[in-house]
């Protein structure tokens, strides 16, 4: 599953389709709003799930090589964060699910056999 189908599962607006969006394969969810433990991830092709909209997120994003942030609670991103995310090939998008929920359903459809939500 993309990136662009894990936005959709999520009810989620694209704001800066990243070099991603489309091409690489969603391998692992990180969802934390503390940017000190998405540090000690290492993993591949992670996005960020996150309720903290500033540009830490995408910086730390950045730092592990996430394919891009996704925020929740549809919350109000500045415009700061769609540079960032343009000048750094990094997708951003929000979602108006909370973050438990945003979780719950992410584990569903990326879960092996995991079916996507019409």
């Amino acid at each position: 599953m993309n990136l662009a189908s894990v936005i959709h599962a999520l009810d989620g607006e694209t704001l800066v389709p990243g070099e991603a969006y489309e091409e690489e394969p969603v391998g692992h969810v990180v969802a934390s709003d503390l940017m000190s433990d998405v540090l000690t991830v290492n993993e591949d092709r992670v996005v960020l799930l996150t309720a903290l909209a500033s540009d830490q997120a995408l910086r730390t994003a950045q730092m592990i090589g996430a394919l891009g942030v996704i925020v929740v609670n549809n919350k109000h991103l500045p415009s700061s964060m769609r540079r960032i995310a343009a000048e750094t090939g990094l997708t951003l998008a929000r979602t108006p699910l909370p973050q438990f929920e945003a979780c719950c359903r992410l584990g569903a459809v990326l879960s092996p056999g995991g079916r996507e939500p019409r």
